[in-house]
């Protein structure tokens, strides 16, 4: 690896298209330059507390994150050294025993719907992006992946956009948009916004081969 590896963080709301976004631009690189780091790996471990109370889990709210171990997690990849990425078993409720081994590449890209709600990840970040979706097709979005991914019903999918992801969303995930240095409108569709974010990118690799 040649460099400091750039850090980019892509945040929106929750059916954004976020992962489609991450995914395109990952397409035009090789794998050996990018490394994908989904927040939604780094929710608390909560095996300490009883199935019940685990169930009660809001996983909008900022403090469903382990952001400390992240941001540990982000130095020590910046620092060049591999790291053990946490599994989060949804069955369970908790992280799974399971980690997953990652070595430091070039491109590091922190996906997330809060993942510019934290100024220590802020801070680490050397382009932040912001997928601005409308509501109605983020709500669309996460109807049909829960429904036909997760195994979810309609009422309960939509029990749970009201109680706790729409008011999360515009309590903490939309004022995170004021931060970003990028803001993609329509998420994996905007080829336009995504062509530029990949000249960028490879326009900062470039420089940084240059200096070793």
């Amino acid at each position: 690896m040649q460099g400091k590896p750039v850090v980019i963080g892509v945040a929106g709301g929750s059916g954004s298209g976020k992962t489609s976004v991450t995914r395109s631009i990952c397409q035009r690189f090789s794998d050996k330059t990018i490394l994908v780091i989904e927040q939604d790996y780094y929710y608390k471990d909560q095996s300490h507390l009883p199935f019940e109370e685990r169930l009660k889990t809001n996983y909008d709210h900022p403090l469903a994150f382990d952001n400390d171990l992240l941001v540990a997690h982000i130095r020590e990849l910046l620092a060049g050294k591999p790291v053990n990425k946490p599994v989060y078993d949804y069955k369970i409720h908790t992280r799974s025993k399971k980690v997953i081994p990652i070595e430091p590449k070039e491109v590091i890209i922190l996906e997330g719907i809060l993942i510019l709600e934290d100024p220590r990840l802020v801070d680490l970040m050397d382009i932040k992006v912001f997928v601005d979706t409308d509501a109605d097709l983020r709500i669309i979005r996460r109807l049909m992946r829960d429904i036909k991914e997760r195994g979810r019903s309609l009422d309960s999918v939509i029990e749970q956009y009201i109680d706790s992801v729409r008011p999360m969303h515009l309590q903490f995930v939309e004022p995170t948009k004021r931060y970003a240095d990028v803001i993609i409108p329509e998420g994996g569709q905007n080829h336009v916004a995504i062509d530029l974010m990949a000249t960028k990118i490879g326009t900062i690799l470039a420089k940084n081969r240059k200096l070793k």
